[in-house]
């Protein structure tokens, strides 16, 4: 569907969710902003924890931002006529529920990266905005990664020949750095253990997919149309707890349900296949999203750091060391956007893509017009978690995967050009990311 609305000069935004993932995106890019582009108003804040509001609240007077108003009902900023948007940070649980009353309320809303706990969610998320025309926008920060968004760029350009397989991961060692960090009282505070706990699924699925759903064109000329996942035992959560928390911890008791690995195949309508993996439980030495793009003349390997073209000279030998050449590849077919991301000195944390992130929703709502991961993404990628679990309950059985856009894909509407698109490469020097920073000209583009 066309979303177009009036065009606004400042966004006035609640903030739902003040945990790790809510506190840090406001504290090391929310508040930078309202600073450095000064079209952002942050109007009220809501959680339901006091230590939660307070911690927020110290941030605001530390970055010298007025005061918002403080709820502990996201409702009274759904009901509030002056917010615009609504950026929601809180635990998956209720999540769509509430991105519904926000779209409802005539709200721009986003939502962080989780899973839907079944079909009938995202069905619901899809109502909402054909009903009303709300933008819905998954706050996926991975789509602004610097390599992701060059291989979008190479596959713009047609180097990668047709490309025919992408691989994702999510390889990312949790129990300490969060499924059981500031274990208290034999209680965490993080909601993601019970998921591990309840569910066997694919839980964490749009790091890695998302950039690849958007070089594969899913949605917009392609889809999924069928997902089949197998997932391993689950041991490496109680061992973990046992020997880190204590034996007699009721975290040592638990039977947890989620395969400590899941392998989940894809497979689109333009005949492409995608291989994404959860790692999450078992010891690792390094985090990555393994983000690699196979097409019929070259390919791109983020774990590797190598670009290659079948003109290039490869080494095939069993044992060649293979050399990156990230350094050369981003002189070469860097995003315009992270050219100028990088002339300027990166901000916001993760390598920046959180500033991009949250700079591409300001700008969708600034300018009225739909967002650039827009509501038909959101619950597709949404959907991967409840189908794998329903795959794995099948022994791997491949499971038909739903059609969002009810046929759409075919045809879509135009997409919404600008500087922050995921749709197609555009350089638009009329929008700034940081309205009052000079171009640092010293500054390398590594």
């Amino acid at each position: 569907m066309v979303i177009k609305r009036e065009k606004k000069d400042k966004v006035k935004l609640g903030i739902v969710g003040l945990g790790r993932r809510g506190w840090g995106m406001l504290y090391y890019v929310i508040l930078d902003m309202v600073h450095e582009n000064g079209d952002i108003e942050i109007v009220a804040i809501c959680d339901k924890r006091q230590k939660a509001i307070d911690k927020a609240l110290e941030a605001f007077e530390e970055k010298n931002v007025p005061t918002p108003i403080v709820t502990y009902d996201y409702m009274d900023l759904v009901n509030n006529p002056d917010i615009d948007a609504i950026l929601f940070f809180n635990s998956w649980t209720g999540r769509p529920e509430m991105a519904i009353k926000s779209m409802e309320a005539g709200k721009y809303t986003g939502i962080e990266v989780g899973c839907a706990f079944d079909l009938s969610e995202c069905y619901a998320l899809i109502d909402a905005y054909e009903r009303t025309g709300s933008p819905l926008m998954m706050l996926e920060n991975c789509c602004y990664g610097r390599r992701e968004m060059m291989a979008l760029n190479v596959a713009e350009q047609g180097k990668f020949g047709e490309i025919v397989h992408c691989v994702g991961g999510y390889h990312h060692y949790l129990p300490d750095c969060d499924l059981f960090k500031d274990v208290e009282n034999d209680q965490v505070e993080h909601y993601r253990i019970h998921q591990y706990i309840a569910r066997n699924l694919h839980n964490y699925p749009t790091h890695d997919f998302g950039p690849i759903a958007k070089v594969l064109k899913i949605n917009r000329g392609n889809r999924i149309i069928s997902l089949n996942s197998i997932a391993s035992k689950s041991r490496a959560l109680k061992d973990y707890a046992k020997r880190h928390i204590g034996e007699e911890s009721h975290f040592s008791q638990i039977d947890y349900k989620q395969g400590d690995i899941v392998n989940t195949i894809i497979t689109c309508a333009n005949g492409e296949t995608v291989q994404l993996c959860l790692d999450t439980t078992l010891p690792r030495a390094y985090y990555s999203r393994n983000f690699t793009v196979r097409g019929t003349r070259g390919m791109y390997a983020e774990e590797r750091k190598i670009l290659y073209f079948d003109d290039m000279e490869a080494d095939h030998s069993l044992d060649g060391e293979i050399k990156s050449n990230e350094k050369e590849m981003f002189e070469t077919y860097d995003h315009p956007l992270h050219k100028e991301y990088a002339a300027l000195g990166e901000k916001g944390g993760h390598g920046g893509m959180d500033w991009l992130l949250i700079r591409a929703f300001v700008e969708s709502v600034k300018a009225g017009t739909d967002t650039p991961i827009d509501a038909y993404d959101t619950v597709t990628w949404m959907a991967i978690g409840t189908i794998s679990e329903i795959s794995i309950a099948k022994n791997g059985a491949p499971v038909e995967f739903p059609d969002f856009t009810r046929g759409k894909w075919i045809d879509r509407e135009p997409i919404v050009e600008g500087k922050y698109c995921l749709d197609k490469v555009c350089v638009d020097e009329s929008v700034k990311i940081f309205n009052n920073l000079p171009v640092k000209e010293d500054t390398p583009a590594e």
